[in-house]
């Protein structure tokens, strides 16, 4: 069994941001050479999510508008006690997820039709890690 391990260094331009990641997570998994397995992508950072969906701009925009209204930038937030400002973005990270987990099939993603992975920023505009660990054949 081969194990393989890779980060991804992200800076997004905006605070709050949606960023399709599957192009990178396939160039770890062509260095990884593992052709059955699997692979994890792992948001390393409390205020950003990784998560599977369509690549369609105004899915994004609705994402985030729909975060928004869930959990909206205020200043009542206990966590804001701490001297920290991004409860907000600690609340969005928990309902879109911590990580993902994709099969790997014949040396490729092992995806549905439209599927991507994304990583969604909700404190954003400095240097954040992804994880990409991929275990298999």
């Amino acid at each position: 069994m081969k194990v393989y391990t890779d980060y991804l260094c992200l800076t997004t331009k905006k605070t709050r941001e949606i960023v399709n990641i599957t192009a990178q997570v396939r160039e770890a998994l062509e260095k990884s050479g593992v052709k059955e397995g699997l692979v994890l992508v792992n948001a390393m950072h409390i205020t950003a999510s990784v998560f599977i969906n369509d690549e369609e701009s105004g899915l994004k925009e609705d994402f985030l508008k729909w975060l928004e209204e869930l959990a909206p930038v205020r200043p009542e937030y206990k966590h804001h006690q701490t001297g920290e400002d991004n409860a907000d973005a600690h609340l969005k990270r928990t309902i879109m997820g911590r990580e993902v987990v994709v099969a790997i099939t014949k040396g490729g993603l092992d995806f549905g039709p439209w599927e991507q992975i994304f990583y969604g920023e909700f404190d954003g505009q400095r240097k954040k890690l992804v994880l990409v660990k991929i275990i298999g054949e």
